[in-house]
């Protein structure tokens, strides 16, 4: 019998116990679960992370409104070198259950805005684990290509301008003329 494993952060939410003018949740892990977050999204070191959150029931599922603030450090694409980016996001998400009139029959159209705001999440149950959403938001916030200040690879004295490299590069000097008359 393999128990599942317990997520990094703590952000469950009945839903079936939500008070109607909702509730605040704030999220703040430990050292040990910041770093294994750090682990997860691949970087060197998550220092700080606050999430807080008013979740309301909204059509029989919830609504999370809140901030994410996060300080993260990962390798520059450059020098490896470490690049502190402090995050700060906007969330605004709703979660709703999946209602079995709402799913399309077989062979019927289905309209989809594509100017409409981001499609509501379904949930299963009375509960909603808004850590997912979090390390989600996160992860998108993280900026793919980190380099400290004035670095290039021009600083490193490279540049993309160089001569041909490669295995191919000797057989393309060896089918160029050197002499100019021939």
């Amino acid at each position: 019998m393999s128990q599942e494993p317990s997520p990094i952060l703590d952000a469950i939410v009945r839903v079936d116990r939500l008070p109607a003018t909702g509730r605040s949740l704030k999220v703040a892990p430990d050292e040990a679960a910041r770093a294994e977050l750090a682990e997860v999204l691949k970087l060197n070191a998550v220092e700080s992370f606050h999430a807080t959150l008013s979740v309301a029931p909204l059509r029989g599922g919830i609504r999370a409104l809140g901030r994410l603030t996060a300080r993260i450090v990962q390798p520059s694409v450059v020098t490896f070198e470490p690049v502190t980016q402090d995050i700060d996001e906007p969330i605004d998400r709703v979660f709703l259950p999946e209602a079995a009139h709402h799913k399309p029959t077989p062979g019927s159209e289905v309209f989809v805005d594509i100017d409409d705001d981001d499609f509501p999440d379904h949930i299963d149950g009375p509960e909603v684990d808004l850590s997912a959403l979090l390390i989600e938001t996160l992860a998108l916030a993280i900026d793919p290509y980190p380099r400290l200040p004035g670095e290039s690879l021009e600083s490193l004295g490279l540049s993309g301008t160089a001569e041909e490299t490669g295995p191919f590069a000797g057989l393309s000097k060896l089918k160029k003329p050197t002499d100019p008359g021939a």
